[in-house]
């Protein structure tokens, strides 16, 4: 049988400061935990392209890494709002509850993504969500909290644009208000060309939600928006 995958390349000689070593370890490290019908999957095959005795996810020569990814042929989340423009409130919702059920099954396992935003997720044949783009995730200890601002300004909780320690994740159901709001509206409820006023708009919660959004979609946003990360709703 023949199976379509995405392959993944990292050049060895590119990897070699000690946080990129880390940094790569760890998204290495996750790809391998994790199984969930919303999080791209690395497989494990056996490419015909590469001359390997063993069954393997990751192939590895002298100067690179493959990753042998799941291939996700809708392409990428950002791709499929910048065509619609806007997305009706049902296909919304069902696109949030992927996305939530995807970072549930994270956050179970102690791993907060940090990076979520639309070119990182992707959509497959059906038109699914897949959480992809593992890159600045990392694992935490239930209670504590962590101090790496890292991720896309424009999707990244005010706490973390403040520089104050955070849990990790408050910051991603953030990030998931963020892409809900961009869903039903079409664009980012923060934008600013100036970074600092764009800090300013998101450390207030300052944003609009157009007024054909609806009453119950409205509040599911101001509560995910909530600057107050006690305050912020939990994905219970």
């Amino acid at each position: 049988m023949t199976i379509k995958v995405a392959i993944k390349i990292l050049e060895k000689k590119k990897i070699i400061e000690q946080l990129d070593v880390e940094r790569v370890s760890r998204e290495l490290k996750i790809l391998k935990m994790v199984r969930h019908p919303h999080i791209i999957q690395l497989y494990e095959v056996y490419p015909l392209h590469f001359h390997l005795n063993t069954l393997q996810k990751i192939i590895e020569t002298k100067t690179t890494l493959y990753l042998i990814l799941e291939y996700a042929s809708g392409g990428e989340l950002f791709e499929h709002i910048v065509k619609q423009g806007k997305i009706k409130e049902k296909k919304a919702a069902k696109f949030l509850q992927q996305l939530i059920s995807g970072v549930e099954y994270l956050h179970k396992l102690n791993i907060v993504h940090r990076d979520l935003k639309p070119e990182n997720l992707l959509l497959d044949e059906d038109c699914n969500i897949k959480i992809g783009d593992f890159g600045l995730s990392n694992f935490y200890e239930p209670g504590t909290l962590l101090k790496t601002a890292c991720g896309s300004p424009c999707y990244a909780a005010p706490e973390m644009i403040a520089g104050k320690s955070y849990h990790g994740i408050k910051i991603d159901i953030w990030s998931c208000g963020v892409i809900f709001f961009a869903l039903l509206a079409g664009y980012l409820p923060f934008e600013d060309p100036n970074t600092k006023k764009l800090y300013d708009k998101i450390l207030i919660g300052d944003y609009e939600i157009p007024k054909r959004i609806s009453q119950n979609a409205r509040d599911l946003i101001e509560r995910i928006l909530n600057v107050l990360p006690r305050r912020r709703f939990s994905i219970e």
